[in-house]
């Protein structure tokens, strides 16, 4: 396989953040149909983006992201992810996926890559990868793993664990970010506010998900795209370049905060649009 090209962006801290309309994975869905079928009859036919957002994140960390896809004539889903473990994730996501008919580019932050290299293997549909931030792990790796292949991580000092009790009587912990280290950790260059904000509605992840071993990786079949934060607290930037190195992704590095798909919406939009059109 031919090695991708690595492109730098350097962009400056604080860039303004674009407001999105949150919307529910399933509502989304059937407007992305309908958008779908317009543009196809306008012979202008392209793919559904379906995004998966990471750890400590929602579905609304891709508003700037959203906004700029629909402005552009793409579908758009912003799928709630579990974060509860790959496999168990990636069956969620699976659901979606197979609910949307047509092409696909599956695009994960953070945690959420790992979340996309499972499910989209073996789906014809899926046409691109794209990982923002991200974990692409080989069969047998984990997300904490890779995180401690190379220095630089402050997120375990940065970690609240919160043990809980499912339905069935098992135990495990939910990690989540203290809130006041949200922003240093998380999210250094958005807007005070803004950080705030997304500390308080921050998703936790399990603890499991992080120590779980990747399956499979779809990333060797499909072509991949990867943004590099070369400002990144929660995976060194080295981790990524050694992931999206190994993957052949066509990789951009910026310099950004791990929130980048809040902090740089032009620059994740705009490799996401690049992915389309290199594999329609």
């Amino acid at each position: 396989m031919k090695r991708a090209g690595k492109r730098r962006i350097l962009t400056g801290a604080g860039a303004a953040v674009t407001a999105g309309v949150a919307l529910g994975a399933f509502a989304l869905t059937g407007t992305a149909n309908a958008d779908a079928d317009q543009s196809a009859g306008k012979g202008q036919a392209k793919p559904t983006i379906v995004l998966e957002h990471g750890a400590f994140a929602d579905g609304s960390s891709w508003n700037g992201v959203i906004a700029r896809l629909r402005a552009d004539g793409y579908p758009v889903i912003a799928a709630a992810n579990p974060l509860r473990g790959p496999h168990n994730d990636a069956t969620a996501l699976r659901s979606i996926l197979d609910h949307v008919k047509g092409p696909k580019i599956l695009v994960g932050h953070s945690y959420g890559g790992s979340v996309i290299s499972e499910a989209a293997a073996n789906d014809p549909q899926v046409k691109a990868l794209v990982y923002v931030a991200a974990f692409l792990p080989a069969p047998g790796e984990t997300a904490l793993e890779l995180t401690n292949k190379y220095a630089g991580s402050t997120l375990p000092d940065a970690l609240d664990p919160v043990p809980f009790t499912a339905a069935d009587g098992t135990k495990g912990t939910d990690l989540y970010i203290q809130q006041d280290k949200f922003r240093h950790q998380f999210a250094a260059d958005v807007p005070r506010n803004e950080a705030a904000l997304a500390a308080v509605t921050q998703r936790p992840i399990a603890q499991a998900a992080l120590e779980e071993k990747a399956t499979v990786a779809a990333w060797k079949t499909i072509p991949s795209w990867d943004i590099v934060t070369t400002q990144d607290l929660n995976i060194p930037a080295a981790a990524q370049r050694f992931m999206a190195e190994r993957a052949h992704a066509h990789t951009t590095e910026v310099a950004a905060s791990h929130s980048v798909a809040v902090s740089h919406p032009g620059v994740v939009t705009r490799v996401i649009e690049q992915a389309s059109r290199a594999t329609r």
